[in-house]
């Protein structure tokens, strides 16, 4: 039997729920979202394991202070923060992209950011600043870095809460555990009539509809797709969110409605990652502290002993995507990060307390190798190769800092901003500089973790016409009724990725594609 609803939507998380709201607040009267999790295993998709960062212009503190929850008087006169313009939105988009980021996506991401921010405020959603993520307490002062100060209360799981909680009041209807198969097509006309879907006890289901909004995802947590798309080895990533992000949605709507691609395809979103966690799923509890995000305090090795990026280029916010996949590039996809006793204090500690992550601890760098050369629990994964290696390259890594410092005593070491320590002076360059932050590793104790790459999204997916949401055809022409939000959206991301834009963006366009599919609602003669 049929069913129908104004409007369906695919997909549970960050966009799905932005367009099924927005649907609801537009005018459509029948609002369902299928969401193929159950609600008690993995709710939320990969909106639920992120850190729930949002990327927004913003014109300084007073801009942003009367809609975060974390936040008194006395807090907010020692918060230092740089105002972060449509400018530097723009720049940081194209720059880190290589110039690939799709320009009409890119403008409508930067130029609609803060009035999305303010829409979800009023939906419901709890912004706080990201004091653990991006400040450093310098001198007494919180100071704000890398443009990016906003995140969630409680991050993913309190995203997820408050949009569930936003559907429920606005009259969303909400199944778990039901699964896309088909998109039904009128026969004569390139235009959705509805859907076919399965739920997890495998009843079939024909649900017709006035308009359809694919938010489900890309093929993250797909080890073919993985290994068909972004190249060798990338089946052996470890999968940070849920493993039902497996590709369904970007080959059925290619299948069914000729659906033009869209973005990089053999790229992705990834991380440092624990070495010592699931490979095919997140943890439901710990979610995005797996993440090691430490990397600009100190050294990353791989397990020949080697350093193979540049930990300082930039802030974490524009260099962890990359990064990621430059693990996976090394021997047995693992790496080491190493720091010593002067930075320890600024390890953000829920991702690096012992009870979240396997810690190497020595009183030198000699003893350190050789706990990092020894088999342990867990060895299969990997172990250093080469402590001789390891131990030159920090040696000549600190010769090199302290040549920098000879040369420029006045330099002084900010976590808070590009700081120009390095390893680069007239005397001693190393091949592979680290251009920010290069403190020498000297003070025992040394802590070493092993990290793997943990992959977040795909960056290939599906067109749209970002005014509003529609999906394009392998013509370029606008599905009259069918609308894309999310990680099922590509043209943003090339080869690396700003952090915080992606939820950004599923939000802008499922707010968008909720108020064109409610106009497709209203056109039609069902009563």
């Amino acid at each position: 039997m049929s069913e129908f609803y104004d409007v369906v939507v695919v997909g549970g998380g960050n966009a799905g729920y932005s367009a099924a709201i927005s649907a609801k607040q537009a005018g459509a009267s029948k609002v369902l979202l299928i969401e193929k999790s159950t609600a008690d295993a993995y709710p939320g998709g990969n909106s639920y394991f992120t850190a729930g960062a949002f990327r927004t212009v913003f014109h300084g503190l007073g801009d942003l202070l009367p809609i975060v929850h974390n936040v008194d008087a006395e807090t907010a006169k020692l918060i230092d923060m740089e105002p972060y313009t449509r400018e530097q939105f723009y720049n940081d988009v194209m720059r880190v992209s290589g110039g690939r980021a799709d320009e009409a996506l890119a403008n409508t991401l930067v130029d609609e950011s803060r009035d999305t921010i303010d829409w979800l405020n009023k939906v419901g959603i709890q912004f706080q600043f990201s004091f653990h993520r991006q400040a450093y307490k310098v001198e007494g002062r919180y100071k704000f870095w890398g443009g990016m100060v906003l995140s969630i209360v409680n991050g993913g799981k309190g995203l997820m809460k408050n949009y569930h909680d936003a559907a429920l009041k606005h009259g969303v209807i909400v199944r778990y555990g039901t699964s896309l198969t088909n998109i039904l097509t009128h026969p004569n006309q390139s235009k959705v009539t509805g859907i076919q879907a399965i739920t997890t006890e495998g009843d079939k289901l024909t649900i017709s509809t006035d308009a359809l909004i694919l938010a489900c995802g890309g093929f993250e947590a797909n080890p073919a797709m993985r290994a068909q798309y972004l190249g060798p080895n990338w089946d052996l990533a470890h999968v940070r969110g849920t493993p039902y992000n497996t590709g369904e949605g970007l080959l059925i709507a290619q299948r069914d409605c000729n659906v033009k691609t869209a973005g990089s395809w053999s790229s992705c979103h990834a991380t440092c990652w624990d070495a010592n966690t699931h490979p095919h799923q997140g943890d439901v509890h710990l979610t995005n502290q797996f993440t090691k995000s430490g990397y600009p305090l100190g050294l990353m090795l791989n397990s020949n002993g080697v350093r193979f990026v540049d930990e300082g280029a930039d802030f974490r916010n524009y260099t962890y995507a990359f990064f990621g996949k430059e693990i996976m590039r090394q021997p047995g996809g693992i790496a080491f990060q190493i720091w010593d006793s002067k930075m320890l204090p600024y390890l953000r500690e829920e991702e690096y307390s012992d009870d979240v992550v396997e810690k190497v601890v020595a009183n030198s760098i000699e003893e350190l190798a050789e706990r990092l050369a020894t088999p342990t629990k867990g060895s299969w994964k990997g172990t250093l190769s080469s402590k001789e290696q390891l131990i030159k390259t920090i040696t000549e890594y600190n010769e090199a800092v302290r040549a920098h410092r000879q040369e420029n005593p006045n330099c002084k070491w900010d976590p808070s901003v590009k700081d120009g320590l390095s390893t680069q002076s007239s005397r001693i360059q190393l091949e592979l500089p680290k251009s920010n932050w290069a403190l020498t590793i000297d003070e025992a104790p040394f802590v070493a973790v092993k990290i793997t790459t943990g992959i977040t999204f795909t960056f290939g997916g599906l067109a749209v016409d970002p005014t509003t949401a529609a999906m394009l055809d392998s013509f370029g022409n606008k599905i009259p009724n069918l609308y894309g939000a999310g990680e099922i959206v590509g043209g943003i991301a090339s080869s690396n990725y700003a952090g915080g834009s992606g939820l950004m963006l599923g939000a802008i366009l499922g707010r968008k594609a909720g108020i064109s599919a409610a106009t497709q609602t209203s056109k039609s003669s069902r009563m």
